[in-house]
């Protein structure tokens, strides 16, 4: 079993690009053929439909922790208790465990391997030194103080980002191991050192806001394709991680507010009366409830204290525990119902006043919008709670129940001493995005567990193409870019690219890749080759079937395809397995008719066009001059041919006519009667990727006519094809993706006739060049003038 996982494992890891049936005459190359040659073979874990097969498992992992934040020393002390059950067939020698804040050490893989970049010897960015500064100042990292089990010490190896403990006896099938870990480490500050977490710190009244984490020694995932899933954790590619049931006490300040996974446990030790009231009072409510208003958050930040509060949280089912703590937090709350059971989530934000009066408008708003949004499209949100934490990183961060997001607004201080405060139409976009895409991110990765530190786009992918569903839904102008096909173009058509299918830490252009090329993908299959309805039920078929379980890329593709009767395999092996980009050209039309073969309608065609052949320049401008032939002045020159042209209908033309339609039979005498328009199209594959052809024709008369061609019709050839289309009406003009779906990289060759490529002139002027003595003698007379009292 070990081996056939890593051998599967390889297979999905490095898909073979070269054809499975090497075509070694000729040019062509099969763009159908089949993925399966590629995939992993279908056995009793993974069915060849896509679905989980009948002996699928997955391990658990269940934690019990004390945690403490130091404020004042900015440190996590932690210790936990962790139950592990071996649901795998295999017996176990060895656990490994991920310890993700190593990632800050100096000696980690991921600083050690950091590319500056050529340029970075004479221009380096202010972050980035910042980052290498922090880096190189301080011990980062877990520090380890215990593991045990029974009270006795495991032996424990620790490499990079992981560590292995050494199993006292072997872990057999069906059964579980318990251990303790007692650890602290320094709190990075969250955009300082490119964190997932950390502090923020504030300069009024010196206070931080904390999200905490990666901040516990977790199990690294074990799985039937990759064995253990123990990838170094280099900073990009994310994270492959076991559900679990979590039981968590969290000891903090006294005066701060704590927003975690789970469900919080003791409400009447941490929280006054009148908030758990107000908190009641939220689940009912049409509009989000202030738990505590921003009065009583500036209020509270203005003294510190030395007392604290232990809140307590448990959560079952989740891959994950993250918590966000501060004294600054304005807290307010909104109680969601969801669209098909009626359950109510509370749908929770917490912001400092300095984020005000932006995220009190939108970040609960938008997390109720999400839970609607995804709850159609995928399935209904299966927690109590979601949280949007104003925290320390620039982007936003995703864990179960519990968001991580960034957009302040600007503060600007008047001479009065009173504030401006106002935010861009970007940012508040902004916002309202980010909390769509991590509150998106509870449903994938968190609830469908795909594998973050090898497939990026299973989760960023998949993720941003419903966060633009959302979108769309929230207004009807919304600035939504991530899956509209003109927005990836740059990036398809650039050379430093990657295919999609790129292990998540080598990928070339990860936003573009990871993010918006597998979106647009996702939408052009929904809009262009599935259909919403087959798409739709597809991919409501994926998320169920892997709805706290872990998919694979194989998974998806074989769910996509089963559940629609669609053939996708060349549309998931242009698009996530090559860097080929679409580029299709309409390169010629040709206008025929049937010919009747009766020299009575023929000749007269023939005739005419011998004579648009003969004109002439020369003897256009001789008959405007006036000019006379010789046979105009001396007819008895003019003879037979003169009167007759070789477009004559002659008898013997009439009987070898009349011979033909003897040897016809009826139906073949109608077709020489056919009487539409023939119209050959060509088209060439100028970027390598085969697309659909749509088409928009329009006719003499002014109406017009909206025509698809499946993709298949490349499948003889993949670089040129021509199209027949039969009308009764002639056609005026045909465009080549009219409505920007295909994500076409050159509009300039997709219309006959070609159409003129618009463009604005900008005027300029040449800067003047410097004037060093000027700039000397300026600065002169301004020190030597007097200045004002």
């Amino acid at each position: 079993m070990r081996l056939f996982g890593i051998l599967l494992a390889a297979l999905v890891a490095f898909p073979a690009h070269g054809d499975a049936n090497e075509q070694t005459k000729g040019s062509f190359r099969d763009k159908f053929r089949q993925l399966e040659a590629d995939l992993p073979t279908p056995n009793v874990y993974r069915t060849a439909s896509g679905a989980p097969g009948h002996a699928y498992w997955q391990q658990e992992v269940d934690y019990k922790i004390k945690v403490r934040l130091d404020e004042k020393a900015r440190q996590i002390h932690g210790s936990e208790t962790i139950h592990y059950k071996n649901n795998s067939p295999d017996t176990l020698t060895y656990l490994w465990l991920q310890l993700d804040q190593n990632r800050f050490a100096k000696h980690s893989d991921a600083y050690t391997t950091m590319d500056m970049g050529e340029k970075a010897s004479k221009k380096m960015g202010y972050s980035t030194l910042r980052f290498i500064a922090r880096t190189e100042g301080k011990d980062w990292g877990f520090n380890l103080n215990s593991v045990q089990s029974g009270g006795k010490d495991l032996k424990y190896t620790v490499v990079d980002t992981m560590m292995r403990i050494d199993l006292p006896k072997p872990l057999k099938p069906g059964a579980s191991f318990d251990f303790a870990i007692d650890w602290h480490f320094n709190v990075p500050e969250g955009k300082a050192m490119w964190a997932r977490g950390g502090y923020q710190p504030y300069e009024r009244h010196g206070n931080d806001i904390y999200f905490v984490a990666q901040w516990f020694p977790r199990l690294a995932a074990y799985t039937d394709l990759a064995g253990w899933e123990h990838k170094q954790f280099l900073g990009t590619g994310e994270f492959t991680l076991e559900f679990g049931d979590y039981d968590v006490e969290i000891t903090v300040p006294a005066d701060h507010i704590v927003g975690s996974t789970g469900e919080l446990q003791n409400p009447k030790d941490v929280l006054t009366k009148e908030q758990r009231d107000r908190l009641e009072e939220a689940r009912t409510a049409d509009r989000p409830v202030f738990i505590v208003n921003r009065e009583e958050a500036l209020e509270n930040e203005k003294e510190g204290t030395d007392a604290t509060k232990t809140w307590h949280f448990k959560a079952d089912n989740v891959r994950d525990f993250a918590f966000a703590t501060s004294r600054k937090f304005v807290w307010d709350a909104w109680g969601v119902k969801l669209p098909d059971s009626g359950r109510t989530v509370m749908a929770m934000s917490l912001y400092p006043d300095e984020a005000m009066p932006l995220w009190d408008k939108y970040s609960t708003q938008a997390i109720a919008h999400t839970l609607d949004t995804y709850s159609r499209y995928s399935f209904e949100y299966p927690y109590p709670v979601a949280w949007s934490v104003h925290g320390p990183i620039g982007g936003g961060m995703e864990y179960p129940m519990i968001t991580s997001n960034g957009y302040p607004v600007e503060i600007e201080k008047n001479d009065d001493g009173t504030e401006t405060r106002t935010y861009s139409r970007r940012t508040k976009y902004g916002l309202i995005s980010v909390v769509i895409h991590e509150i998106g991110h509870i449903y994938f990765p968190m609830v469908v567990n795909t594998d973050e530190r090898n497939w990026a786009w299973m989760d960023e992918g998949i993720n941003s193409f419903l966060q633009t569903m959302a979108e769309r839904e929230w207004e009807a102008d919304y600035p939504a870019r991530r899956s509209v096909p003109k927005g990836v173009i740059s990036y398809m058509t650039s050379p430093d690219q990657t295919p999609i299918m790129t292990q998540s830490d080598s990928i070339i252009g990860y936003g573009p890749n990871a993010y918006t090329k597998p979106a647009v993908a996702l939408n052009i299959l929904r809009e262009t080759i599935m259909g919403r309805e087959l798409f739709d039920f597809a991919f409501h078929e994926y998320s169920r079937r892997w709805k706290f379980k872990r998919p694979y890329p194989a998974d998806f593709f074989r769910t996509m395809e089963d559940a629609s009767a669609k053939d996708l395999d060349w549309f998931f092996r242009g698009w996530w397995y090559t860097t080929d980009h679409v580029d299709i050209a309409v390169t010629g039309v040709t206008h025929a008719r049937i010919n009747t073969q009766d020299p009575e309608v023929e000749n007269p065609i023939k005739r005419e066009e011998d004579r648009k052949d003969k004109v002439y320049i020369g003897e256009m401008r001789d008959q405007a001059a006036g000019f006379q032939h010789r046979v105009d002045r001396f007819p008895d020159l003019l003879d037979f041919y003169n009167e007759n042209d070789d477009f004559i209908v002659t008898e013997k033309q009439k009987k070898a006519y009349a011979g033909k339609l003897k040897d016809l039979k009826d139906w073949e005498k109608e077709l020489l009667k056919f009487g539409h328009e023939l119209y050959f199209i060509d088209f060439e594959n100028i970027g390598g990727l085969v697309m659909p052809l749509v088409l928009d024709v329009e006719y003499q008369d002014g109406s017009r006519e909206e025509v698809r061609i499946p993709a298949e019709i490349w499948r003889e050839n993949a670089q040129k094809v021509t199209k027949l289309l039969v009308r009764d009406k002639e056609i005026k003009s045909v465009t080549l993706d009219p409505y920007h779906e295909i994500a076409d990289a050159d509009e300039t060759n997709n219309a006959w006739p070609a159409k003129p490529v618009m463009s604005r002139v900008e005027l300029y002027k040449r800067k003047a060049s410097r004037n060093l003595m000027k700039e000397v003698l300026d600065g002169e007379k301004q020190a030597d003038s007097p200045k004002k009292d």
